[in-house]
């Protein structure tokens, strides 16, 4: 009898022990950032407010993504290429840019108030023949937060900002400025609308990167690599000189042991240009931190 009760008291402890063990935790959700690439040109004309605008409709997006250029009278625009792209330009007269008159429009030899007058939302993107057509001239990047920061005080939703330094080495002076100029006046526009702190810089190109770490460390840096090399992760970061806070490879070249690398590094890992659902899912299962997208009603 007395070695019953023992057993039956054992069990007993063994089924409260075992039930303290399975209790369900609450495990924090992983939060996503979810980037529109150049304002999702997937759906309306790369890298302008109306794009911007749009996608803030968009309750997943948390990013806009966007690239800059300077002009010859020292504005900060919004744009990916130097020069005015022929696949999505149209001159103020109505006309075409020709290919042979590529050298005429680099937008670095061109005040802003001749550059405004091009057109970047009419013309049929020949890779995004889905995008919405309308009527966009090349922002300025303070108009463009301008109209971003207005919406979101409406919205009650702040939006956060990736922002591209585009520069190559070889083509200071003629299609934009030095580094460290180019950081400058960014950076100036940037602390004037107070929006930094929802920031990362990006570039591909490693010289502004560490003009940032050096006089700006606080601003957060986004390090964009290409090919094959980014799957060496720690390569990459050791040819670079410091730890950013993103590393931002070209998606397909994405593996565990980048990720794992990064993130052990305390080093965000967000992939770009990923276009379909089915890699964005793939991309997701393998636990990076963000996806940048043309298509950002793929979220």
């Amino acid at each position: 009898m007395k070695f019953n009760l023992i057993i039956a008291v054992v069990l007993m402890l063994g089924t409260f022990t075992s039930c303290s063990i399975i209790q369900p935790t609450t495990i924090k959700k992983i939060k996503m950032d979810y980037q529109a690439h150049r304002g999702g040109r997937g759906l309306m004309p790369e890298n302008t407010i109306a794009a911007m605008l749009a996608v803030m409709d968009n309750a997943v997006v948390t990013t806009l993504e966007m690239d800059l250029a300077i002009t010859k009278d020292k504005q900060v625009v919004v744009s990916h290429d130097p020069i005015l792209n022929p696949l999505i330009t149209t001159k103020p007269d109505g006309s075409f840019i020709k290919a042979s008159e590529l050298n005429k429009n680099i937008i670095y030899q061109m005040d802003y108030a001749a550059l405004e007058k091009y057109d970047v939302g009419l013309k049929t993107h020949p890779g995004f023949t889905g995008q919405k057509k309308l009527a966009a001239s090349i922002p300025t990047l303070a108009s463009l937060i301008d109209s971003v920061e207005a919406k979101s005080k409406i919205t009650g939703r702040k939006m956060n900002y990736n922002i591209e330094i585009k520069s190559v080495e070889g083509k200071d002076g003629t299609e934009h400025p030095a580094p460290n100029e180019f950081v400058e006046l960014v950076v100036t526009t940037l602390t004037k609308k107070n929006i930094l702190d929802r920031t990362s810089l990006q570039s591909f190109d490693l010289r502004p990167l560490r003009v940032l770490h050096e006089k700006y460390p606080s601003i957060k840096t986004a390090y964009l690599v290409f090919g094959a090399d980014c799957a060496n992760a720690e390569k990459q970061i050791a040819l670079l000189g410091f730890q950013p806070t993103i590393y931002s490879p070209e998606y397909k070249y994405v593996n565990q042991a980048m990720i794992d690398y990064c993130h052990q590094k305390n080093m965000q890992v967000i992939p770009w240009t990923v276009n379909t659902k089915e890699e964005i899912n793939t991309l997701i299962q393998l636990k990076v931190d963000g996806i940048i997208t043309d298509y950002p009603n793929l979220f």
